[in-house]
Order: structure tokens, then sequence, then C-alpha cells
């Protein structure tokens, strides 16, 4: 059966997906409860590949409709029509991340939305989007790819605009939807180009054809924009404050999830095409002007913000420029033929791969606790908000954990990956190292303001309402997460993160 986890991980989710409604109309509790087991499934099945993949280096092809799993086709349009899976080490993190954090953010969303707020098209759309992450993170061609990156955003759009009596939700929900279709359509014209000219959709049959022609380089511009989009790189994140700070809580955790899952892509093709057509420098390049304009930018709206969720919206803008730092650098050195700046750029990667990592559990936390805040005060005004502490120590203790681990505070996520950032990007240009600690000192101060604003001072007028138990186990499993990655950070980083490297890139 393992060899058939490649499919299984899309095909649960999809065939749930369509279930659900029905199941939902016979029993509402079964349905909630069917959703979650095929999300633990997929996750058990992703753990279950760590030994063949991360420590024996195996790879898994599956080719839908072909007993030859490992076939490279060169016209992707003949009969009969084959879909071509591959997962590898870096897929595999990914995949890793993306089923876990899945399955706390439904933990949390099962009990924090509730039946009368349309919960049965709350969990097909749900399980839409596992469905789109996963087929994106499993492709291996691009048109796959491309279908699922549009599953993703068409399910991420409507939950979104979830609350369609509010007049604000649905506003956001079509900005996102109009972003994102501008995004893909030039990506599916960045796919035509390739299939123009070697008839294949085929990662791994384009990375051994293509020559550096003008339009594979026009082609691989048109990929990787979009995806740079999709993840809210700056200047391409006027959606990201709207979005996030519109949808509920669990919601924003699972977009803010969506755009790590798109940074997969483009790092994928930036390596696998970026090389071969002679651009790995000019991208890596590219990478690093983006990473420092969002970390600088974003830090800096989040400054002045006064609601809360737009303040977290813009630190989500600003958490991706230290990833795309630490991999730019990387992507910019690997055919420097420098063996010393080669070693600097694998550190660095190893940093940006892990803040992905540290990044989708710190951030998820703290969309979800203010999904908390938001409710008990029922505003997302920081000026409104004060004493929450008095009542809700819980939340005040999750919350602080959290907005610690962003600012890079020791011993906690954060801080790990960002060191490892600061000390290799130092060895390539120290005032881009200047400018990441920068950052993370004004990260520190926005969430010293959101802590003040909302948890000391007076107590509330009212005391919240006890969160149920779920919501709480949700929170409870994110925090001993992030702290004990902070403790014990050598363990993911040789199991996980090394050969992801390794795998993305060969120094």
């Amino acid at each position: 059966m393992i060899k058939h986890v490649p499919v299984l991980l899309v095909a649960i989710p999809l065939v749930v997906a369509f279930m659900l409604p029905i199941i939902g109309m016979v029993n509402r509790t079964i349905r909630t409860i069917t959703a979650g087991v095929a999300i633990v499934i997929i996750m058990v099945l992703s753990y279950l590949l760590i030994q063949d993949v991360m420590i024996c280096k195996k790879i898994f092809y599956y080719m839908v409709g072909s007993p030859d799993p490992t076939a490279l086709f060169e016209h992707g349009l003949t009969f009969p029509i084959r879909i071509a899976l591959k997962i590898d080490q870096f897929s595999l993190l990914f995949i890793i991340m993306a089923t876990t954090l899945s399955f706390l953010f439904y933990l949390f969303s099962s009990q924090y939305i509730e039946e009368n707020e349309r919960k049965n098209y709350f969990t097909v759309l749900y399980v839409c989007m596992v469905a789109g992450m996963m087929g994106m993170l499993i492709a291996n061609d691009l048109f796959t790819f491309f279908v699922f990156l549009e599953i993703l955003s068409i399910s991420s759009s409507a939950l979104v605009s979830f609350r369609t009596e509010r007049k604000h939700p649905p506003y956001a929900g079509y900005k996102y939807m109009f972003v994102s279709s501008i995004a893909t359509s030039f990506f599916l014209l960045g796919i035509a180009f390739l299939y123009a000219q070697y008839g294949s959709f085929n990662i791994d049959y384009l990375k051994k054809v293509m020559d550096g022609t003008v339009l594979d380089k026009i082609a691989i511009v048109m990929l990787i924009l979009p995806l740079a989009m999709k993840c809210g790189v700056v200047p391409m994140h006027m959606w990201i404050p709207d979005t996030y700070s519109e949808a509920p809580a669990p919601i924003s955790s699972m977009v803010k999830l969506g755009s790590l899952i798109c940074l997969y892509g483009l790092f994928r093709i930036a390596f696998t095409f970026g090389s071969h057509v002679y651009v790995s420098y000019e991208l890596g390049i590219l990478f690093i002007l983006f990473g420092v304009l969002s970390m600088f930018v974003g830090v800096t709206q989040a400054l002045i913000q006064k609601d809360v969720k737009r303040l977290m919206a813009f630190h989500a803008v600003s958490q991706v420029g230290y990833m795309l730092l630490g991999v730019g650098v990387g992507l910019s050195v690997i055919k420097s033929g420098d063996a010393s700046f080669a070693i600097y750029g694998k550190i660095a990667m190893i940093g940006g791969l892990f803040h992905v990592i540290n990044n989708a559990l710190y951030k998820g936390l703290l969309f979800l606790t203010s999904g908390i805040m938001v409710r008990h005060y029922k505003t997302r005004d920081l000026n409104v908000m004060h004493g929450l502490a008095h009542y809700d120590k819980f939340t005040a203790l999750v919350f602080m954990i959290a907005a610690l681990a962003i600012s890079g505070i020791p011993p906690l996520n954060g801080f790990v990956s960002k060191l490892i950032i600061y000390e290799s990007v130092f060895h390539y240009n120290p005032l881009l190292t200047l400018i990441a600690i920068f950052v993370s000192v004004l990260t520190l101060a926005s969430f010293m303001k959101v802590f003040y604003s909302a948890f000391l001072g007076m107590p509330p007028e009212r005391k919240p309402v006890e969160q149920p138990i779920l919501v709480k186990f949700s929170m409870v499993i994110l925090s001993i997460i992030i702290v004990a990655i902070g403790l014990f950070p050598q363990g993911i980083i040789k199991l996980l993160i090394e050969p992801a490297v390794n795998a993305l890139a060969t120094f």
C-alpha cells in the first residue's frame, strides 16, 4: 500500500469532500468526525514516509494511468492523459507540515465554528483546501500543479467570505479571488510557453530538456511572479490585510498555510529550472530583494495598526521576507564556484526552510488567539480591548509564547531559525543581517503593544466564555511544539530540514 501513498494523499480528501454534504444531511456529528478522520489518515500516511524518504533517501513516483511511474512523457496531451506525482525529501517536509497543521486547525474550528454558521459548507470547503494543498505538493507536472492551485484558491476565497451576513468578508473574498485569478492566469500562460517548446508538462522532463532560450526565461518569470503574489510578497501583498483580517480565525491560519504551500512551488520552480536556464544568480538576487522589502514594509505597516488581525496580517508579510532572504542567498551562490560561499548558502537555505516550519506554527497560533480575543470583545480594535489576562490566563500564556517566538526570543523556535539566517547571511552581506535583526526588534515592539492593549489594564466588564476543550487542546499542542523545537532544534533539522535542502539543490 505504501507505493500508493502519493495518490491517496489527494484522493482521500477529494472523495471525502464529495461525501460530506450527504453525510451532513444525515448526521452532523458524523460529518464533522468524518472530515477529521480523513485529515488524520493523510497525516499518518505522511509520517509513514519519513523512514523511506527522509532516512533512506527514496523518492516515490506515481503515474496515474501508467504501470511505469518513472516514465517521462514528451507529449503531455497524448492519449491516455497521465498525471505525474512525486514525493521527495523537499515535498515531504511540506506535506508533514501541511497535514499536521491542517489537523490542529481543524480541531480548533470543530468547536469554534458554530453549527448555525453553515458548518456543512465550512467543512466541505476546508477539506477541499487540504486536497488542494496535497495536490500542489505531490504534483510532478505543471498542469496538475495549476489545477490544484485553482482548487486551493477557490475554496480559500469561499471560506474568506464565509460570513456573508456581514459587509466586509464578501469583499475580502472577492478581492482574494480577483488576485488569485490574475496570478493563475499568468501561471497558466507560463505553462503554455513551456509546452509550446517542449510538448510536455512533466517537471522532470522539462528540467532535462530546457536549454535556456529567451522564451524559457520569460516562462520562468511568469511562473514565479504569480506564486510570489500568492505568497503575499511585497509589492504584491495588497490582498493580505483584508483576507487575513476578515476570515474566521482558523481560516486565517489555513490561508496562511496555503501561502506557504505556494512558497513551496516558488522554491521548487526556481531551483528546478533556474540553474538550467542560467538565471540562478538573478533569481537569488530577486528573492533577496523581495525578502528585504517584505520584511521592512510588513513590520512598519504592522506597527501602526489598531486592528489586531490586520496587524498580524502585515506580520505574515514580514515573516515571508526571512524565508525568501535565506533561500535567496542559497540560490544566488549555488553556481558561484566558491566552496565557502556554497556552504553558507546551504546553511542559509536550512534557516529559510526551518523558518517556514516555525512560522507556520507560531503564526497559526497567533491567528487562533486573535479569534479568541475578537470573539470576546466583539471588535478587532486594540483601543477597545483591555485586561483579558485577568480572566483568561490560558489565552494570555499561549499568545505570549507565539508572540515571543515570532519576535525571535530564545528559547523558542523562531529564535533558532532566525539565528541560522542571521549568521549565514552575514557572510553574504552584513547589511542584510542588520536589517533582519532590526525587523525582529520592531516585531517585538508591535506585539508588546498588542499584549499591553488586550491583556493588561483593568479587567473587562464581562468575563469571557470558557473555551471548549478542543479549542484549548489545539492551542496547547501548537505551544508545546513551538517550545520543543526551540529547545531541541537539531532533531528536526537533521531529520527533515537538511534532507529537504539537499533534495532542493546540489551544492
